[in-house]
């Protein structure tokens, strides 16, 4: 069993994101608003990013950094992706991608965030906003479904998503725990992959989510630093 208070600052990376924009985190089920799509609170009605969300985008930047670095990475969304046969790895791979036991091959993304073998050696926290579910007011954005083939409006298809109010420079704060097991890597490359997301939530297109970290740990210039994210680079 983990122990969050057992672990040491330096295995922590705190997050402290402001919302720009209007955010759109939809939510399952009924919450008794007039929503079609309602955003997702905790118990006490504070908005909330999932930290199922924030651990996805995480992954996937750290997967795009990881292949520009030259790592062969292993994907969703099927289990034999994540898990490979030892002919689809390649051979300057293999000993670094076994892990103590463990059966299989895991990528140095794997090793970081999981897959259906491995456990995720990494925890992170739902963002909740600091302000009292009182102090917002609820905000109904409307929408149409589009006929991509006509291009026009579908008729009878209006629907409402709610948002957070506009402008309002909301903080949602939380944490990313990182194991004792962690690989000594892992953290240059999150906050690496967190200097890569500026927007959060649903219709990101549409100008919703966007963010920015305040007091986001800098990148070392360390060069023993980089040269551990380079454990196999292309021969």
């Amino acid at each position: 069993m983990i122990y969050l208070d057992n672990l040491s600052s330096s295995n922590t990376i705190r997050l402290n994101a402001v919302i720009e924009t209007a955010l759109c985190v939809g939510a399952g089920g009924s919450s008794g608003s007039l929503a079609d799509k309602p955003i997702v609170r905790n118990a006490q009605g504070k908005l909330l990013i999932p930290a199922s969300q924030m651990k996805g985008r995480l992954r996937h930047e750290c997967e795009k950094l990881a292949r520009s670095l030259g790592w062969q990475i292993f994907s969703a969304p099927t289990a034999n992706l994540l898990c490979p046969r030892e002919e689809q790895v390649l051979s300057q791979f293999r000993d670094n991608y076994q892990v103590p036991g463990y059966k299989g091959y895991h990528c140095f993304v794997s090793q970081i965030f999981g897959n259906p073998i491995l456990p995720s050696r990494v925890i992170v926290d739902d963002l909740i906003c600091s302000v009292a579910a009182a102090d917002l007011p609820e905000v109904l954005r409307p929408g149409v479904t589009i006929n991509r083939k006509r291009r026009t409006a579908e008729e009878k298809k209006l629907y409402l998503l709610e948002t957070s109010p506009v402008n309002t420079q909301l903080s949602f704060t939380g944490e990313i725990h990182l194991l004792p097991n962690c690989p000594n890597y892992a953290k240059p490359l999150i906050i690496a992959a967190l200097h890569h997301i500026h927007a959060l939530g649903g219709s990101k297109s549409a100008g919703l989510g966007w963010l920015h970290w305040e007091r986001l740990p800098q990148i070392s210039s360390d060069d023993k630093v980089w040269l551990s994210l380079l454990p196999k680079a292309k021969s």
